[in-house]
């Protein structure tokens, strides 16, 4: 089991600003950073892949797509926009010397239509997320698609439904996240559903109801660290909090406040408390 951090608690920006913030990461005893991937040049992603070799920090991606490049558009052109920035996303992620790249990158991010969810629709996001496996696998990078709540996504809010894209698209390069956040709001008992879908979890974001610090809120960590610790999980454990630090991308999603005192307190705090249940939970 791994322990890492989300760098969206700070920026969308891909350059050498984030150097102090990996340095400060490794030393309070993070094993790695999960880096969000946009369009920023190849040359910064390759400048932070160095970085964190030089670090010696694991690397994990988040990414999304939007309306433009659809996965779930009914447009074959739309969809095939949204397999080229799958494998721009995924050659970034080799860049970085990614194991996984997480994300709701099914559809477009809070991109709605008014109306439930389709077969046509999940037909279609299962063609694109297929075909954009078999292009991970060429470097064994995972793709690990994440259930989004009600408020964010309406084509896969639940893991039942995130597993039923998975089994769809049934290629190995492509596994799921649990996501603590998005579960607090949709399954009826998180615990249940990690132990539910143990085969198909791959990666973990460990991430506060109200986006804080982990462990200062609501969210049910004694059934998640229980769950997992059942089910032998062994991969990540991100941390995946949000700020005002950004304002332009805190306002895209709609985070209008900070949830601690110091963006240190998340990380901090949170490293302690992802330690303490796991311990307490693996004993």
């Amino acid at each position: 089991m791994k322990i890492g951090m989300n760098l969206l608690l700070w920026t969308t920006d891909i350059d050498e600003n984030l150097y102090p913030i990996l340095e400060k990461l490794k030393q309070a005893g993070f094993d790695g950073i999960e880096v969000p991937i946009g369009d920023d040049r190849v040359e910064n992603y390759r400048a932070l892949g160095r970085k964190l070799k030089e670090l010696e920090l694991g690397c994990t991606c988040v990414t999304s797509i939007f309306e433009d490049g659809n996965p779930a558009s009914a447009d074959a052109a739309v969809r095939s926009k949204a397999v080229d920035q799958m494998k721009w996303r995924i050659d970034m992620g080799n860049e970085l010397g990614a194991e996984v790249i997480c994300g709701p990158y099914h559809s477009a991010f809070a991109y709605f239509t008014g109306n439930p969810p389709t077969m046509e629709e999940r037909a279609y996001s299962a063609e694109v997320m297929r075909l954009a496996a078999e292009y991970a696998s060429e470097s064994g990078v995972i793709l690990t698609p994440e259930a989004l709540n009600r408020f964010e996504c309406y084509l896969y809010n639940t893991l039942d439904e995130i597993a039923g894209l998975v089994k769809t698209v049934n290629h190995p390069n492509m596994r799921m996240i649990f996501d603590s956040h998005h579960a607090n709001i949709e399954e009826k008992d998180s615990g249940l559903s990690i132990q539910k879908y143990a085969d198909l979890i791959h990666h973990v974001h460990i991430t506060e109801n109200d986006r804080g610090t982990p462990g200062s809120g609501q969210v049910q960590w004694d059934a998640v660290f229980s769950s997992l610790s059942k089910i032998c999980y062994d991969g990540w454990l991100t941390i995946e909090a949000f700020s005002r630090n950004k304002p332009e991308f805190a306002s895209g999603i709609n985070v209008w406040r900070n949830f601690q005192p110091s963006l240190e307190e998340v990380y901090i705090d949170g490293l302690q408390f992802i330690r303490s249940k796991w311990a307490e939970h693996t004993a």
